[in-house]
């Protein structure tokens, strides 16, 4: 049985729009997917580094959670992920969103992810997905960071067709 679930994708070193376009392909070979706007934002943290392209990907998958995760793991290596600083820059950042409503707290893997409703590079991507989308009991359109996002549209449909 497939899990209907949401990875975040973010970029800001290398060529970003072309290694997000790359992890979408192998998203796709785990399963079914869907994939939001492209977007740009600020970074979160240390501000000496360039802007982040991100997108949030469904995906219909019938691997389990902590599967999915190494895979996740393993496209960021293939891609050159090297941890520099906390929240800072990065050639690709996947991070497992939600895992169909499951509520999952393990040494590896917190889902719903940390932070999740704090961000409006994933909540934005995620509406456009799923509009009717709540997340512990919230429905994300009224939240703060929806209402007062800072994002910026870098590409509509079809971008990773580069």
């Amino acid at each position: 049985m497939s899990i209907r679930s949401y990875i975040g994708l973010g970029s800001n070193l290398g060529d970003s729009r072309q290694i997000l376009a790359e992890a979408v392909a192998k998203l796709a070979t785990l399963g079914s997917v869907q994939v939001s706007k492209l977007y740009q934002s600020p970074p979160m943290g240390p501000q000496d580094q360039p802007h982040y392209f991100n997108a949030v990907v469904q995906l219909d998958t019938t691997l389990p959670a902590l599967d999915l995760l190494d895979q996740l793991q393993r496209f960021e290596q293939e891609a050159g992920r090297v941890r520099l600083r906390h929240w800072g820059e990065r050639t690709l950042d996947l991070d497992l969103l939600l895992y169909g409503d499951e509520q999952i707290q393990h040494e590896r893997l917190t889902v719903p992810h940390v932070g999740i409703l704090q961000r409006d590079f994933v909540l934005i991507p995620l509406l456009e997905l799923n509009p009717g989308l709540q997340i512990q009991g919230h429905t994300l359109q009224n939240l703060a960071p929806v209402q007062h996002s800072t994002l910026q549209v870098i590409a509509e449909q079809d971008w990773t067709d580069c």
